[in-house]
């Protein structure tokens, strides 16, 4: 495939934004190539600015559940446009969203919108802090809830440990109230609550992890976070960025049976325009100004554009619930795919599924945490991508990323991208 086009604007982009992109995973940098700049997409395929089609796995990072400019969804957008993009007060399809999302998820009472993710989560620990009078908060390792200063930070030695910076910028003293431990490790957990418990205000948990790879918790473990967070009074927060409304109508709420106190919400409940939201129950909620004295703002949250396109996302996928077992079905056939080449060519890697999630890790080790995702070939994943590319299928450019499957990918689509993945895998192995 030719990439000239592509290459000249990231010549021209570098010289203006940083590293070319306006977010860090587009820059390619990590699979070993320049970023290819698109054009547009429909359905489940996507070309980029020379004109090369691609079957698309990355669908926007997952709000694309019914594929790329689904008409069902965008029909009407022009209108609200014309009726103006932003206000600075109030509307009424801010109340309608707001009700879809708690009538969705079992056991929140209020939602407030923000922008985006990072906005959500750093809103939630506010909240949660404010509601507790508690400042530690305690996270997962290899868990990523947005790029706010009190959740860039990495382990230290051990398995209970404080958090220290993972970026420049970020003072020591921001992080050090940030506790961090292994995912998928109940030992751990209960160690450092019975040591500092009390002290924590709030636990923030990715129930899929999706920023490692694909690791879903496992049961057991999040039956013991919500069990010892209820003892200590702590506040659970589910970071459902990714899952939220792509897992389950009832996000991971529905998917594991399991209830936190708060949960965040991400791109998925605007069909893919910028959007966020963070909700719980009520007496945690009603910390929030105006009601009570945890402040936090935002002109354009809740704006009428997001809330149009996500509300007709949010209705279809509750009208047509049939589409997560759909997704699954595919996700599924195409997770099998993927093991049957391995098993040709004789690999041992592992294949991660979760729902409408797929996930191949280019190691032989069950990946349950961090630790075991850092164990990957990230080499011959790079050669992968690459061959990938080239045969006209785009996944996320690093190991550590999820497939995302649309109602719109075809069984043409999965049968064709299989073919392609066993022709990547040969020329990664041989590499």
């Amino acid at each position: 495939m030719e990439h000239k086009r592509s290459a000249e604007i990231f010549e021209e982009a570098v010289k203006y934004i940083p590293g070319g992109v306006n977010s860090p995973v587009r820059a390619f940098k990590s699979v070993g190539i320049n970023p290819i700049f698109i054009d547009h997409a429909h359905g489940s395929h996507i070309w980029d600015v020379d004109g090369n089609e691609y079957i698309d796995f990355i669908c926007s990072w997952g709000p694309l559940i019914l594929g790329h400019s689904n008409e069902q969804i965008t029909a009407g957008i022009a209108d609200m446009v014309a009726k103006g993009t932003s206000y600075g007060v109030p509307t009424a399809i801010e109340v309608e969203m707001a009700k879809l999302i708690v009538d969705a998820y079992k056991g929140i009472d209020k939602v407030r919108m923000v922008n985006s993710g990072t906005e959500a989560t750093m809103s939630a620990l506010r909240v949660a802090r404010g509601y507790t009078g508690r400042n530690k908060i305690l996270k997962f390792e290899g868990c990523y809830h947005g790029h706010s200063d009190a959740l860039l930070v990495k382990s230290g030695s051990g398995t209970i440990t404080y958090g220290v910076p993972t970026s420049p910028g970020v003072p020591a003293d921001v992080v050090k109230h940030t506790l961090v431990t292994p995912y998928n490790n109940i030992e751990a957990l209960e160690a450092i609550f019975n040591e500092q418990g009390d002290d924590i205000a709030a636990v923030i948990v990715e129930p899929i992890g999706g920023n490692m790879g694909l690791v879903p918790a496992e049961r057991d473990f999040l039956e013991a976070l919500r069990k010892i967070t209820q003892e200590h009074g702590t506040v659970l927060i589910f970071d459902e960025v990714i899952t939220g409304f792509r897992i389950a109508y009832g996000s991971s709420r529905e998917y594991f049976d399991i209830e936190p106190d708060m949960v965040c919400f991400g791109k998925i409940i605007g069909g893919g325009l910028p959007v966020g939201a963070y909700a719980g129950k009520a007496e945690i909620m009603d910390m929030v100004s105006p009601v009570g004295p945890v402040y936090q703002a935002g002109t354009l949250s809740g704006n009428p554009l997001a809330m149009y396109i996500g509300k007709k996302q949010l209705e279809y996928l509750r009208d047509h619930q049939e589409v997560y077992k759909e997704l699954e079905e595919k996700a599924n056939y195409l997770a099998q795919g993927i093991r049957t080449h391995l098993q040709d060519l004789g690999l041992n890697y592992h294949v991660a599924q979760a729902g409408s999630l797929v996930c191949l890790f280019f190691t032989d080790k069950e990946v349950r945490n961090y630790e075991d995702a850092m164990t990957c070939d990230t080499e011959k994943f790079n050669h992968y991508f690459q061959a990938l590319l080239e045969q006209g299928v785009l996944v996320g450019p690093a190991q550590y990323e999820a497939m995302f499957l649309s109602t719109a990918h075809t069984k043409e689509d999965l049968d064709k991208a299989l073919v392609a993945i066993g022709n990547a895998l040969r020329i990664a192995h041989n590499k």
